[in-house]
């Protein structure tokens, strides 16, 4: 069986931010789907999320083109070639970040998160540095890929906070890993079938600093138009206070023989 992939993506300053440092990338003829949050304010996260996004799908662009190319790292056994390139990827993003930040002392202390899918033969790869999300959508249920890279959450996580006490907390913001932040950087991957109907959603913490995870899923249950999606999620992000820029990437997995229809459903939509 044949699957088609749909996507929404939409980006926004939010209510409280002077500008955007989140960056986003979607390209379906790869399969590849990233979502970047800058770091750093008056020290360039915008540069850093741009350099991120630019090299990682620069890089599999090049690598998915030319095959016998080498990767940046060591392999790692465990997963598939995809999820590697996947990690290869984010690692000379990181190199390029990390360069470029102390080339420039302009740019010095930028860094960014990622959170980036690769899907190929009924597999998702994916891979994230930092609190930017991947969920999965399956049997109208809502379930996280990704923990975040942060310090409330790794408190949550040994019992020394509660979510409301994290969610209150002057050190929400603070990630524990970053690209751009050290000469290497230490990438959480992973892999999962896809089934028809899943949905998957790439946020940056705009999103869901705002939103509960039912919020979310109530909204992603709404419609079948993944770019209507996305602009709801962002409505609901601004209107619970939009303290940070949003950005959300939705990706709707159908049976190949349904694409036709719902391309015409999307077009109909859109008119």
């Amino acid at each position: 069986m044949a699957f088609a992939i749909f996507h929404g993506a939409q980006s926004d300053v939010g209510r409280k931010r002077p500008q955007n440092e989140d960056r986003h990338c979607a390209d379906p003829e790869l399969g590849l789907f990233v979502v970047c949050d800058g770091m750093g304010g008056g020290n360039a996260g915008e540069v850093a999320s741009a350099l991120a996004v630019e090299t990682i799908h620069r890089h599999f662009t090049e690598t998915t083109q030319h095959p016998d190319l080498p990767l940046v790292g060591d392999l790692d056994d465990n997963v598939s070639p995809t999820t590697n390139l996947l990690a290869s990827a984010i690692k000379l993003a990181n190199h390029v970040i990390y360069k470029s930040a102390g080339d420039r002392p302009e740019w010095s202390g930028m860094g960014t998160t990622v959170v980036a899918a690769a899907l190929t033969d009924h597999v998702l790869s994916y891979a994230h540095v930092g609190d930017s999300r991947l969920y999965l959508v399956r049997n109208q249920t809502i379930q996280p890929l990704t923990l975040d890279h942060s310090w409330v959450a790794e408190q949550v996580r040994q019992g020394l906070l509660t979510e409301e006490e994290a969610n209150r907390s002057p050190r929400r913001n603070i990630v524990t890993r970053a690209l751009g932040a050290e000469a290497t950087v230490d990438i959480t991957l992973g892999e999962l079938p896809l089934f028809p109907d899943d949905l998957l959603l790439l946020c940056s913490d705009g999103l869901t600093k705002g939103l509960p995870p039912s919020t979310i899923l109530d909204t992603l249950l709404d419609t079948e138009d993944v770019q209507t999606l996305s602009s709801r999620l962002i409505t609901l992000a601004n209107e619970a206070g939009g303290e940070d820029n949003t950005t959300v990437i939705v990706l709707a997995v159908r049976e190949q023989q349904d694409q036709g229809l719902w391309e015409r459903l999307r077009q109909r939509l859109a008119i």
